[in-house]
Protein backbone atom coordinates (compact mmCIF):
# COMPACT_ATOMS: atom_id res chain seq x y z
CA UNK A 1 0.00 0.00 0.00
CA UNK A 2 1.24 3.12 -1.21
CA UNK A 3 2.63 5.38 2.24
CA UNK A 4 3.61 9.00 2.62
CA UNK A 5 7.17 8.71 0.77
CA UNK A 6 5.18 6.70 -2.60
CA UNK A 7 2.91 9.44 -2.54
CA UNK A 8 5.55 12.49 -2.19
CA UNK A 9 7.48 10.57 -5.32
CA UNK A 10 4.10 10.50 -7.10
CA UNK A 11 3.96 14.27 -7.04
CA UNK A 12 7.33 14.52 -7.84
CA UNK A 13 6.98 12.59 -10.84
CA UNK A 14 4.08 14.37 -11.93
CA UNK A 15 6.08 17.78 -11.63
CA UNK A 16 8.70 16.24 -13.51
CA UNK A 17 7.17 14.84 -16.62
CA UNK A 18 4.56 17.42 -16.92
CA UNK A 19 6.73 20.26 -16.74
CA UNK A 20 6.30 22.63 -19.88
CA UNK A 21 3.33 20.33 -21.16
CA UNK A 22 -0.12 21.62 -22.46
CA UNK A 23 -3.22 19.91 -21.83
CA UNK A 24 -6.46 20.35 -23.00
CA UNK A 25 -10.19 19.56 -23.05
CA UNK A 26 -12.17 17.64 -20.59
CA UNK A 27 -10.72 15.21 -17.83
CA UNK A 28 -12.01 12.06 -18.12
CA UNK A 29 -13.46 8.94 -16.44
CA UNK A 30 -13.49 5.20 -16.61
CA UNK A 31 -17.02 4.03 -17.14
CA UNK A 32 -16.45 1.94 -13.89
CA UNK A 33 -15.08 4.19 -11.27
CA UNK A 34 -17.55 5.11 -8.68
CA UNK A 35 -15.47 8.16 -8.08
CA UNK A 36 -17.07 11.74 -9.08
CA UNK A 37 -16.58 12.93 -12.43
CA UNK A 38 -14.54 16.39 -12.77
CA UNK A 39 -16.22 19.59 -14.26
CA UNK A 40 -13.42 21.23 -15.49
CA UNK A 41 -12.50 21.66 -19.25
CA UNK A 42 -10.44 24.08 -20.79
CA UNK A 43 -8.48 24.88 -24.16
CA UNK A 44 -4.90 24.63 -22.43
CA UNK A 45 -3.75 24.29 -19.15
CA UNK A 46 -0.77 23.34 -16.94
CA UNK A 47 -0.55 20.41 -14.26
CA UNK A 48 1.28 20.50 -11.14
CA UNK A 49 1.51 18.33 -7.64
CA UNK A 50 2.25 18.85 -4.33
CA UNK A 51 1.93 15.98 -1.61
CA UNK A 52 0.25 16.43 1.92
CA UNK A 53 1.22 12.97 3.83
CA UNK A 54 -1.25 10.68 2.36
CA UNK A 55 -2.67 12.49 0.08
CA UNK A 56 -1.45 14.02 -3.26
CA UNK A 57 -3.17 17.03 -4.74
CA UNK A 58 -2.93 17.88 -8.56
CA UNK A 59 -3.65 21.86 -9.58
CA UNK A 60 -5.10 22.18 -12.79
CA UNK A 61 -4.38 25.64 -14.10
CA UNK A 62 -5.44 27.13 -17.58
CA UNK A 63 -3.05 29.50 -19.41
CA UNK A 64 -3.59 32.97 -19.04
CA UNK A 65 -4.09 34.90 -22.52
CA UNK A 66 -2.57 37.98 -23.21
CA UNK A 67 -6.44 39.24 -25.02
CA UNK A 68 -8.08 41.15 -21.98
CA UNK A 69 -11.18 40.61 -23.05
CA UNK A 70 -11.33 36.84 -24.52
CA UNK A 71 -14.60 35.22 -24.42
CA UNK A 72 -14.58 32.07 -22.56
CA UNK A 73 -16.21 28.79 -24.75
CA UNK A 74 -19.33 27.04 -23.28
CA UNK A 75 -19.26 24.54 -20.93
CA UNK A 76 -14.53 25.69 -20.27
CA UNK A 77 -13.34 27.42 -17.18
CA UNK A 78 -10.80 29.89 -16.46
CA UNK A 79 -10.27 29.66 -12.97
CA UNK A 80 -7.76 26.80 -11.52
CA UNK A 81 -9.24 23.94 -9.91
CA UNK A 82 -7.46 21.06 -7.40
CA UNK A 83 -8.35 17.49 -7.30
CA UNK A 84 -6.90 15.62 -3.82
CA UNK A 85 -6.14 12.02 -4.62
CA UNK A 86 -5.92 9.16 -2.01
CA UNK A 87 -3.95 6.08 -3.35
CA UNK A 88 -5.91 3.36 -1.71
CA UNK A 89 -4.02 0.34 -2.13
CA UNK A 90 -2.37 0.56 -5.41
CA UNK A 91 -2.71 3.54 -6.84
CA UNK A 92 -0.02 5.65 -9.12
CA UNK A 93 0.20 8.00 -11.94
CA UNK A 94 2.09 7.05 -15.16
CA UNK A 95 2.34 9.55 -18.44
CA UNK A 96 1.90 7.85 -21.54
CA UNK A 97 1.20 8.12 -24.93
CA UNK A 98 -2.23 7.80 -25.98
CA UNK A 99 -2.07 4.50 -27.48
CA UNK A 100 -0.19 2.96 -24.71
CA UNK A 101 -2.62 3.58 -21.75
CA UNK A 102 -2.36 1.53 -18.82
CA UNK A 103 -5.54 -0.73 -18.39
CA UNK A 104 -6.63 0.61 -14.83
CA UNK A 105 -6.19 4.24 -16.06
CA UNK A 106 -9.55 5.50 -14.22
CA UNK A 107 -8.69 9.56 -14.68
CA UNK A 108 -7.24 11.16 -17.40
CA UNK A 109 -5.36 14.25 -18.52
CA UNK A 110 -4.91 14.57 -22.27
CA UNK A 111 -2.04 16.99 -23.77
CA UNK A 112 -2.96 19.31 -26.35
CA UNK A 113 0.26 17.94 -28.55
CA UNK A 114 0.69 15.59 -31.82
CA UNK A 115 0.92 12.78 -31.12
CA UNK A 116 -1.34 12.86 -27.71
CA UNK A 117 -0.12 11.49 -24.55
CA UNK A 118 -1.81 11.31 -21.10
CA UNK A 119 -1.41 11.61 -17.47
CA UNK A 120 -3.82 8.77 -15.95
CA UNK A 121 -4.40 8.00 -12.41
CA UNK A 122 -3.90 3.44 -12.69
CA UNK A 123 -5.47 1.87 -9.50
CA UNK A 124 -6.18 -1.55 -10.42
CA UNK A 125 -8.12 -2.54 -7.00
CA UNK A 126 -10.08 0.88 -7.15
CA UNK A 127 -9.60 1.74 -3.46
CA UNK A 128 -7.86 4.87 -4.25
CA UNK A 129 -10.22 8.02 -4.68
CA UNK A 130 -10.19 11.44 -5.74
CA UNK A 131 -11.99 15.02 -4.60
CA UNK A 132 -12.64 17.68 -7.17
CA UNK A 133 -12.54 20.97 -5.49
CA UNK A 134 -11.03 19.31 -2.92
CA UNK A 135 -8.87 20.35 0.13
CA UNK A 136 -6.23 18.22 2.29
CA UNK A 137 -8.62 16.44 4.60
CA UNK A 138 -9.04 18.46 7.98
CA UNK A 139 -9.02 15.16 10.29
CA UNK A 140 -5.25 14.58 9.01
CA UNK A 141 -2.46 15.82 10.83
CA UNK A 142 0.77 17.65 9.46
CA UNK A 143 3.02 15.77 7.14
CA UNK A 144 5.79 13.67 9.16
CA UNK A 145 8.29 14.06 6.55
CA UNK A 146 7.64 18.27 5.81
CA UNK A 147 5.82 20.10 8.61
CA UNK A 148 8.14 18.14 11.03
CA UNK A 149 7.78 20.85 13.81
CA UNK A 150 3.97 21.20 13.60
CA UNK A 151 3.77 16.84 13.60
CA UNK A 152 5.52 17.39 16.46
CA UNK A 153 3.55 19.99 18.04
CA UNK A 154 0.13 18.00 17.39
CA UNK A 155 1.16 14.85 18.84
CA UNK A 156 3.18 16.21 22.30
CA UNK A 157 -0.30 18.66 23.15
CA UNK A 158 -2.87 15.80 22.09
CA UNK A 159 -0.58 12.93 24.82
CA UNK A 160 -4.11 12.89 27.05
CA UNK A 161 -6.10 11.65 23.94
CA UNK A 162 -7.24 8.35 24.50
CA UNK A 163 -6.16 7.18 21.43
CA UNK A 164 -2.19 7.39 22.53
CA UNK A 165 -3.83 4.27 25.46
CA UNK A 166 -3.11 1.74 22.33
CA UNK A 167 -0.73 0.07 21.41
CA UNK A 168 1.72 1.96 20.14
CA UNK A 169 1.85 0.01 16.90
CA UNK A 170 -1.76 1.21 16.68
CA UNK A 171 -1.42 4.45 17.48
CA UNK A 172 1.23 4.88 15.00
CA UNK A 173 -1.31 3.94 12.00
CA UNK A 174 -3.16 6.82 13.52
CA UNK A 175 -3.39 9.91 10.26
CA UNK A 176 -4.80 12.33 12.74
CA UNK A 177 -1.62 12.69 14.52
CA UNK A 178 1.04 10.01 12.06
CA UNK A 179 0.20 11.72 8.68
CA UNK A 180 1.97 9.54 5.68
CA UNK A 181 3.00 6.41 8.54
CA UNK A 182 1.72 3.01 7.14
CA UNK A 183 2.37 -0.64 7.78
CA UNK A 184 5.90 -1.07 6.83
CA UNK A 185 7.47 2.29 8.12
CA UNK A 186 5.50 1.94 11.70
CA UNK A 187 7.18 -1.33 11.58
CA UNK A 188 10.90 -0.28 10.77
CA UNK A 189 10.25 3.32 13.09
CA UNK A 190 9.79 0.60 15.86
CA UNK A 191 12.57 -1.42 15.12
CA UNK A 192 15.25 0.98 15.01
CA UNK A 193 13.93 3.22 18.44
CA UNK A 194 14.40 -0.26 19.93
CA UNK A 195 11.11 -1.15 20.08
CA UNK A 196 9.94 -4.53 20.51
CA UNK A 197 6.88 -6.19 20.48
CA UNK A 198 3.23 -4.01 20.84
CA UNK A 199 3.31 -2.22 24.11
CA UNK A 200 3.07 1.44 24.71
CA UNK A 201 5.27 1.42 27.92
CA UNK A 202 3.87 5.18 28.43
CA UNK A 203 6.12 6.53 25.31
CA UNK A 204 4.24 10.14 26.02
CA UNK A 205 4.50 11.08 29.18
CA UNK A 206 6.18 14.11 28.43
CA UNK A 207 8.32 15.46 25.25
CA UNK A 208 11.77 15.95 27.14
CA UNK A 209 11.60 12.40 28.39
CA UNK A 210 10.89 10.78 24.94
CA UNK A 211 14.61 10.16 23.94
CA UNK A 212 15.95 8.11 27.07
CA UNK A 213 12.30 6.47 27.60
CA UNK A 214 12.14 4.92 24.12
CA UNK A 215 16.25 4.24 24.61
CA UNK A 216 15.31 2.42 28.46
CA UNK A 217 12.42 0.52 26.77
CA UNK A 218 13.08 -3.44 26.55
CA UNK A 219 16.80 -2.73 26.43
CA UNK A 220 17.68 -4.80 29.94
CA UNK A 221 18.25 -8.49 29.49
CA UNK A 222 19.43 -7.84 25.87
CA UNK A 223 22.64 -8.61 24.84
CA UNK A 224 24.01 -6.39 22.40
CA UNK A 225 25.42 -7.91 18.77
CA UNK A 226 28.42 -7.23 18.20
CA UNK A 227 29.39 -4.60 15.56
CA UNK A 228 25.93 -4.10 15.13
CA UNK A 229 25.16 -0.49 15.74
CA UNK A 230 21.28 -0.02 17.32
CA UNK A 231 19.71 3.12 16.11
CA UNK A 232 18.32 4.50 19.58
CA UNK A 233 16.96 7.77 18.96
CA UNK A 234 13.70 9.80 19.71
CA UNK A 235 10.59 7.78 18.44
CA UNK A 236 9.03 11.31 17.14
CA UNK A 237 12.08 12.16 15.17
CA UNK A 238 12.16 8.63 13.64
CA UNK A 239 9.28 9.36 12.35
CA UNK A 240 10.07 11.67 10.42
CA UNK A 241 14.18 10.92 9.14
CA UNK A 242 12.77 7.19 8.50
CA UNK A 243 10.46 7.80 5.67
CA UNK A 244 12.55 10.48 4.27
CA UNK A 245 14.85 7.46 3.28
CA UNK A 246 12.94 5.94 1.62
CA UNK A 247 12.00 8.97 -0.51
CA UNK A 248 16.06 9.05 -1.23
CA UNK A 249 15.74 5.64 -2.36
CA UNK A 250 13.16 6.25 -5.18
CA UNK A 251 10.31 5.02 -3.28
CA UNK A 252 9.02 1.05 -2.86
CA UNK A 253 8.24 0.08 -6.44
CA UNK A 254 5.21 2.53 -7.11
CA UNK A 255 7.71 4.62 -9.27
CA UNK A 256 5.93 3.35 -12.49
CA UNK A 257 9.39 4.27 -14.50
CA UNK A 258 11.46 1.85 -12.08
CA UNK A 259 10.51 -1.89 -11.38
CA UNK A 260 13.74 -2.52 -9.43
CA UNK A 261 12.55 -2.97 -6.48
CA UNK A 262 16.29 -4.72 -4.74
CA UNK A 263 17.20 -1.50 -3.08
CA UNK A 264 14.23 -0.71 -1.17
CA UNK A 265 14.15 -4.79 0.58
CA UNK A 266 17.96 -4.34 1.22
CA UNK A 267 16.95 -1.24 3.16
CA UNK A 268 14.30 -2.74 5.34
CA UNK A 269 15.61 -4.34 8.55
CA UNK A 270 12.20 -5.42 10.01
CA UNK A 271 9.27 -5.59 7.78
CA UNK A 272 8.68 -9.27 6.29
CA UNK A 273 12.86 -9.85 7.03
CA UNK A 274 13.25 -13.34 7.66
CA UNK A 275 13.51 -13.97 11.37
CA UNK A 276 11.10 -11.80 12.53
CA UNK A 277 7.89 -12.26 14.17
CA UNK A 278 4.54 -10.79 12.87
CA UNK A 279 0.81 -11.14 14.63
CA UNK A 280 -2.01 -9.16 13.76
CA UNK A 281 -3.17 -5.92 15.56
CA UNK A 282 -6.44 -4.89 16.94
CA UNK A 283 -7.79 -4.06 14.04
CA UNK A 284 -6.54 -6.76 11.68
CA UNK A 285 -3.03 -4.89 10.26
CA UNK A 286 -0.06 -7.71 10.21
CA UNK A 287 2.62 -5.77 12.43
CA UNK A 288 6.06 -6.92 12.34
CA UNK A 289 8.19 -7.01 15.45
CA UNK A 290 11.65 -9.26 17.47
CA UNK A 291 10.98 -10.43 20.37
CA UNK A 292 7.94 -10.48 23.02
CA UNK A 293 4.52 -9.13 21.67
CA UNK A 294 3.59 -7.75 25.35
CA UNK A 295 0.72 -7.84 27.30
CA UNK A 296 -1.10 -5.22 25.16
CA UNK A 297 -1.28 -8.31 22.24
CA UNK A 298 -4.75 -8.68 20.91
CA UNK A 299 -5.91 -11.83 23.29
CA UNK A 300 -5.77 -15.29 20.92
CA UNK A 301 -4.07 -13.44 18.10
CA UNK A 302 -2.15 -16.05 15.50
CA UNK A 303 0.79 -15.28 13.69
CA UNK A 304 -1.21 -14.71 9.72
CA UNK A 305 0.03 -16.67 7.10
CA UNK A 306 2.71 -15.15 5.04
CA UNK A 307 3.41 -15.22 1.85
CA UNK A 308 6.72 -14.43 0.19
CA UNK A 309 6.92 -11.38 -1.65
CA UNK A 310 7.31 -11.16 -5.05
CA UNK A 311 9.53 -9.13 -7.19
CA UNK A 312 8.12 -6.53 -8.17
CA UNK A 313 9.17 -7.19 -12.05
CA UNK A 314 7.06 -10.41 -11.94
CA UNK A 315 4.01 -9.09 -11.16
CA UNK A 316 4.37 -6.88 -14.44
CA UNK A 317 5.24 -10.07 -16.50
CA UNK A 318 2.10 -12.42 -17.48
CA UNK A 319 4.03 -14.65 -20.28
CA UNK A 320 5.91 -16.82 -17.64
CA UNK A 321 2.77 -17.41 -14.87
CA UNK A 322 0.83 -18.26 -18.06
CA UNK A 323 3.27 -20.92 -19.70
CA UNK A 324 3.23 -22.34 -15.53
CA UNK A 325 -0.15 -22.23 -15.33
CA UNK A 326 -0.26 -23.84 -18.55
CA UNK A 327 2.35 -26.69 -18.30
CA UNK A 328 0.73 -27.26 -14.81
CA UNK A 329 -2.95 -27.59 -16.46
CA UNK A 330 -1.14 -30.09 -19.36
CA UNK A 331 0.64 -32.44 -16.84
CA UNK A 332 -2.64 -32.36 -14.62
CA UNK A 333 -4.80 -34.03 -17.89
CA UNK A 334 -1.63 -36.20 -18.44
CA UNK A 335 -2.03 -37.70 -14.74
CA UNK A 336 -5.78 -37.95 -14.96
CA UNK A 337 -5.50 -39.82 -18.54
CA UNK A 338 -3.18 -42.22 -16.93
CA UNK A 339 -5.12 -42.92 -14.25
CA UNK A 340 -8.50 -43.57 -16.59
CA UNK A 341 -6.09 -46.11 -18.53
CA UNK A 342 -5.05 -48.10 -15.64
CA UNK A 343 -8.95 -48.79 -14.44
CA UNK A 344 -10.67 -51.40 -16.18
CA UNK A 345 -13.67 -51.23 -16.98
CA UNK A 346 -16.29 -54.41 -17.75
CA UNK A 347 -17.80 -54.34 -20.75
CA UNK A 348 -21.66 -53.97 -20.48
CA UNK A 349 -23.10 -57.31 -22.49
CA UNK A 350 -20.42 -59.06 -20.35
CA UNK A 351 -22.15 -57.03 -17.14
CA UNK A 352 -25.67 -58.18 -18.20
CA UNK A 353 -24.56 -61.61 -18.69
CA UNK A 354 -23.23 -61.71 -15.51
CA UNK A 355 -26.28 -60.43 -13.78
CA UNK A 356 -28.71 -62.87 -15.33
CA UNK A 357 -26.59 -66.02 -14.47
CA UNK A 358 -26.90 -64.95 -11.28
CA UNK A 359 -30.69 -64.24 -11.33
CA UNK A 360 -30.90 -67.73 -12.80
CA UNK A 361 -28.82 -69.49 -9.71
CA UNK A 362 -30.58 -67.64 -7.05
CA UNK A 363 -34.11 -68.78 -8.87
CA UNK A 364 -32.88 -72.68 -9.38
CA UNK A 365 -31.72 -72.50 -5.28
CA UNK A 366 -34.70 -71.13 -3.94
CA UNK A 367 -37.27 -73.82 -6.29
CA UNK A 368 -34.91 -76.64 -5.04
CA UNK A 369 -35.18 -75.69 -1.75
CA UNK A 370 -39.25 -75.54 -1.48
CA UNK A 371 -39.35 -78.89 -3.28
CA UNK A 372 -37.30 -80.47 -0.43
Amino acid sequence: MPEGPELHLASLYVNSMCAGVVFTGPVRKSDVSKSPDVPFTSEAYYITASSRGKEVKLALTPMKHDEPKRQVKPGQTERPVNIVFRFGMSGYFRFTREDELPKHAHLRFYSKEKPCRVLSFVDARRFGSWQPDGTWQPDRGPCVMFEYKSFRENVVSHLSDRAFDRPICEVLLNQKYFNGIGNYLRAEILFRSVLEGLESEDLWEKENALKNKIGETKRKGRAKKKGVKHEVGDLLRLCHTVPLEVVKLGGKGYDPEKRDNSDFEAWLQCYYVDGMKSVRDHNGRTIWFRGDPGPMAPKNSKSPNIKKRVKQEDDHDYTVKKKVSRSRSESTVRKKAIKREGVTKTPKKEKDAHLTEARIKKTNGGGGGSRK
